[in-house]
This record gives structure tokens, sequence and C-alpha cells, in this order.
């Protein structure tokens, strides 16, 4: 199936979706990345091999789906979106999957919207003081330096931001069109979700929300020195989620930490964050055909 997009809570929100039987899949990757990072087709493929339909999304501010910015938490408003899109498609409730800030979206999903989920399955799942600084830093920090100091068509300077007007040139109109009190507003927000709090596990997440996942859990841990994706943070969660399964990394235990240093090594052109996620098939697989 070709890319198609549909209009959710005012912005166009490009998805596809890739087989033809058997019950859906939503698969969410990392970052602000897109559907179409290296390493995440591959395994929707392997899903879909293994008799599922997968769908594919580029959530607003990743790939080539419009700039959003409202909610709780940047996650809190992936969540709001993914709910619109699939009860535009008139679908669900479905199987949701996702590694790293894609675990962290579709847990709060659940939570949101538990009648939209029977099967949730997440892997490298951010925590810790250093996981959760380095992506305010990241993702939230930049922007709001951009604004303070040439205003909002100071946006338009942001590396992350020019990539998607790259991809999707109507973004930049958006940018321009923002009220830069606002924005800022919602930065400060966004910010704050990524600052440790005692009673939140996972950033800009109340511990007591995740008595709203009663679906069967599949936890695949982090890596053993994995400072992004603690291995303590998996367990934490396994524990916050009654019921769930935890199983070890089909990848090496260092698979995080040599993938950056290759990506580094390569001036980031050489992209294998995900590349492992494929191993994942089999044991995700089996734990859906319980």
């Amino acid at each position: 199936m070709t890319n198609k997009s549909i209009e959710i809570n005012g912005g166009d929100v490009v998805y596809e979706i890739l087989g033809n039987k058997g019950d859906l899949i939503v698969l969410t990757p990392g970052g602000r990345f897109s559907k179409d990072i290296p390493g995440l087709r591959p395994l929707a493929e392997a899903l879909v091999e293994g008799g599922y339909r997968v769908l594919l999304w580029d959530r607003p501010n990743c790939g080539a789906s419009d700039v959003q910015f409202y909610g709780e938490s940047e996650s809190h408003m992936r969540a709001e979106t993914l709910y619109g899109l699939l009860t535009a498609l008139r679908t669900g409730p479905c199987i949701i999957a996702g590694g790293s800030g894609g675990a962290r979206d579709s847990m709060l999903f659940t939570m949101l919207h538990p009648e939209m989920v029977t099967k949730l399955v997440v892997w490298n799942i951010v925590g810790g003081v250093y996981g959760s600084f380095v992506l305010g830093g990241h993702y939230v920090v930049p922007s709001i330096l951009a604004v303070r100091g040439l205003g909002i068509k100071g946006l338009l300077s942001v590396p992350e931001w020019r990539e998607r007007i790259a991809q999707n040139p109507g973004n930049e109109q958006r940018f321009l069109d923002l009220d830069a009190d606002e924005f800022l507003k919602v930065m400060r927000r966004w910010l704050n979700a990524f600052v440790p709090k005692p009673g939140q596990t996972i950033p800009g997440v109340a511990d007591e929300m995740f008595d709203d996942i009663r679906v069967p859990t599949l936890i695949i841990r982090g890596g053993e020195n994995d400072w992004d994706h603690p291995k303590r943070t998996s367990y934490e969660v396994h524990c916050l989620i009654k019921g769930s399964t935890l199983i070890d990394p089909p990848w090496p235990e260092d698979a995080w930490e040599r993938a950056g240093e290759k990506m580094a090594e390569s001036g980031g052109k050489d992209f294998c964050l995900f590349d492992t996620w494929v191993q994942a098939a089999p044991a995700i697989l089996d734990f859906l055909g319980r």
C-alpha cells in the first residue's frame, strides 16, 4: 500500500498499511524519526509474513506529516493523534507496538485509550536521569533557544525543523503561523515532562497510570549498560504493568552502544540504531500467537 494522508486534529498525518489480512499492528519507532527510518520496515515486513497487517505512520513532527504543538507532552499529543487516526480509519481495537520513544507513545496510548488496544509490545524503554535529560536537551531546548533569540522565524534555522520542511514544504508556513509566546509555553511544558520526578518511571507519565494497562503486554528489556534505555527501567515497567511478560533482548546486550559508536564514526551518515529490531520478530510473533 502506498502512502496516504489524513487530517487529524488540524494536521495531515502520513501513513501506510502493509499486508492485507490478519489483525492490525500499529508499529511506532523512536525519537522524531519517520516510518521510513532504516530498520523499521524489515520488522514490519517480518510481522506481515507472520500473518498480521502493520500500520506505519509519521507522527506529528516526524517524516512527511505536518508539525503540531499542543498537549501535556509530545507523547500525549501523539497518543491523541493515533486515536484520531485509528478512529478515522474505522479500525481497532488493535495491537500496539513500539520501541524507544515509540514505546512511551504506545504505553501512553494504551493508558489513555485502553478500549482501542488488544495487546501491547514495547522495547528500548527510555528512563533514568541521563536518558530523560538527553531527550529534553535534544528535542525541546534547541527550539526554545531559537525562538528566544530570533522569534518564531528562528525555528526555520533548527536543523531538525529544516528536515521537516524539506520532507513537507507546507511545514514552513505552519512554523511561521505559530504564536511565539504560546509556542514557548508548550515547549516549557514539554520540557518539564523530561525532568525526572518521583513517581514517574517514564518521562511525563505518572506511575499510577500504568494501572490502566490491562492487556497482555510483552516487554523486551533494555541492554545491560544502555544509558538511554536502562535495564532498570524495563524491570520497573514490568512491575507496574500487572501480568506483563519480560524477556531478554534478542539482540546483543550492547547493540545500542555499538550502533551509536558506528553512527558517530560515520558522522551520522551510517544510521543503524534500529537495524537490530527485526531480530525481535520471532519473539513478538510468539507472544501475539499465544
